[in-house]
């Protein structure tokens, strides 16, 4: 460790304050006030989250130092206390990290290119009878439109048709309301008290209900499902015990959180791009056009061959990535190019602010959907990295990409409004167009109604 560290410089404009520090700009909008701090202070910058001081990490050095460092000196589960009643006790942030790697990898066989085969025609036949009502045009807040739709495709991909069409609409009710719960105070301070977390622990209480009575009612019929609660159902522990009926819940509700977020917000953002850049939605309509024609299943290979939605959908996770205060607890003394970050701190990431830097994308303000890959892998970020990348991240791209297969084989799109009415807001932690998200859709010419 260097014997003499370099000071960290720190962002200006700390506010003594009931909630002290940069908190209040910080949940004003976190994406922007970590962009004034990089833009003030560098590669490294220093703020106070009312009471916990904070160190902004930028770019691919510093992330892929947090992403590699392990996670007893660096951790996340420190920092994520506040998501434990939501997961439950004993699921991931809740777990030890043996047996959380051990969880990891049964999201990671419920990922297996067979189950996502099976997935992607589920969630094909979701978004078809989405657009069944529409007609031939109207106006629509897409926002509000696939965070419903998204709801609809996990909880039918997750637990099976009888549960999707018996129980979505209260199970969506109760999943906004844990995720209503998971805020920056969090960050702050996961143990304070407050409406929004006694709401989250009756909501975590009754899916854990839900759930229990589906698990065991497939027991007693000794049917077996394609579906993720299958998995669960069957994984065991290296020592041969089952997941408890409260641990399946926790994963549903880890895996929900990971790919319905980023599933919902890009693609409500895909659509914003899609209608801003109409020249480059050609070459995506043709693409689809293509395979939508040929009458091929949706599977895994078919959809690894649309490169150009596949890019158009990741220039969009690049300018608009829903996650944007990927957050650690430093454990151990933490030294970075001669810095000392000290116990007892955060450590904290920022997609937004990573994927414009102009020294790892050139003209990164751009919308360039086929734009190269950056040379160093740890300059995109979107779902995070290392060991701790999103688990939800491939399920969050098939939904996508499979969503706008059929949206925009049925039907053409165009803003209701300027293109800068479509602004970056943060009402949470995750980064959404603003509110609400009106476009106006028209069938195509050539896909008369039947």
């Amino acid at each position: 460790m260097s014997a003499n560290p370099k000071p960290i410089p720190v962002v200006s404009g700390a506010k003594a304050t009931a909630e002290g520090g940069h908190f209040e700009e910080f949940c004003a909008h976190p994406a922007y006030f970590l962009m004034r701090a990089y833009k003030e202070c560098g590669e490294l910058a220093e703020f106070d989250m009312g009471g916990m001081p904070t160190v902004l990490m930028v770019g691919p050095e510093a992330h892929e130092a947090v992403f590699r460092v392990d996670d007893v000196k660096v951790s996340a589960p420190e920092a994520y206390q506040f998501m434990v009643p939501i997961f439950g006790k004993g699921v991931q942030y809740g777990a030890p990290i043996d047996i959380e790697r051990q969880q990891l990898r049964m999201h990671s066989r419920g990922l297996a290119s067979e189950k996502m085969n099976h997935y992607a025609p589920i969630i094909a036949k979701e978004a078809e009878d989405w657009i069944a009502t529409w007609g031939d045009s109207g106006e629509f807040d897409f926002y509000e439109g696939f965070a419903d739709l998204t709801i609809k495709t996990s909880t039918h991909c997750l637990l099976g048709g009888e549960f999707r069409y018996s129980l979505t609409d209260e199970f969506a009710s109760l999943y906004h309301t844990l995720g209503a719960a998971a805020d920056a105070g969090g960050l702050q301070d996961p143990n304070s008290r407050k409406a929004a977390y006694e709401a989250r622990d009756t909501a975590r209480a009754r899916l854990e209900e839900l759930i229990t009575e589906r698990v065991e009612k497939r027991r007693a019929s000794g049917e077996v499902q394609m579906d993720l609660l299958q998995v669960y159902m069957d994984a065991t522990y290296a020592d041969g015990s089952h997941l408890s009926t409260s641990e399946i819940a926790g994963m549903i509700v880890w895996f929900m959180f990971a790919g319905h977020h980023t599933s919902a917000n890009t693609a409500a953002w895909t659509l914003v791009e899609l209608a801003r850049n109409p020249e480059l939605a050609q070459d995506v309509v043709r693409e689809v056009d293509a395979l939508m024609d040929s009458g091929q299943q949706f599977d895994m290979r078919t959809l690894r061959r649309m490169s150009r939605l596949e890019g158009f959908i990741r220039e969009t996770l690049r300018v608009h990535p829903p996650l944007n205060a990927l957050t650690r607890r430093v454990v151990e003394d933490f030294e970075y190019k001669d810095h000392l970050i000290e116990k007892g701190k955060n450590v904290m990431l920022c997609p937004y602010v990573a994927h414009r830097l102009e020294s790892s994308f050139e003209n990164a303000e751009a919308f360039i959907p086929d734009r190269p890959n950056p040379e160093n892998p740890f300059a995109l970020i979107p779902f995070g990295g290392g060991q701790r990348k999103c688990v939800g991240n491939a399920f969050a791209i098939l939904q996508v990409k499979v969503i706008f297969s059929v949206l925009l084989h049925n039907y053409e799109f165009e803003l209701a409004g300027p293109s800068g009415e479509y602004a970056e807001i943060m009402p949470s932690l995750i980064l959404r167009p603003s509110d609400p998200c009106i476009l106006r859709y028209r069938r195509r010419a050539d896909r008369a109604a039947a």
